[in-house]
């Protein structure tokens, strides 16, 4: 069963850092393109920060120079790297994949979704 896992949430204060991780497990094969996102109640989930089996970042503007997005050498492990935060930055982030690739780059497709790890950015 293919699950993802994050850590590194917790509270910074304004201006800080933090690092947040995400774990593949639970198949032999790498993740696809990885995905942080992050979500208020009742709000709709905003893409954060996105990285490509090849490399290729993306960044919401709202996070543009603060934040980096990273990906292991084994395609299993995900992060994402908190800086100059902000208070509009507190909410629960999630790690996400879009499928899964095999050696030979054939991808799997599937929405897999960590259970999410909550940042708080405060005075």
């Amino acid at each position: 069963q293919v699950q993802l896992v994050e850590s590194g949430g917790g509270w910074a204060q304004v201006g800080g850092s933090l690092r947040l991780s995400c774990t593949l497990s639970g198949t032999r094969f790498s993740a696809n393109t990885m995905n942080w996102y992050r979500q208020d109640p009742g709000k709709q989930r905003e893409l954060v920060a996105s990285i490509t089996w090849h490399n290729i970042t993306n960044y919401a503007d709202s996070v543009k120079g603060r934040f980096t997005i990273s990906r292991d050498n084994t395609g299993k492990a995900l992060f994402l790297q908190m800086n100059s935060l902000k208070p509009d930055d507190s909410s629960v982030y999630y790690c996400n994949t879009d499928g899964v690739r095999n050696a030979a780059g054939a991808v799997r497709r599937g929405a897999y979704w960590g259970q999410g790890t909550r940042v708080t950015v405060s005075s």
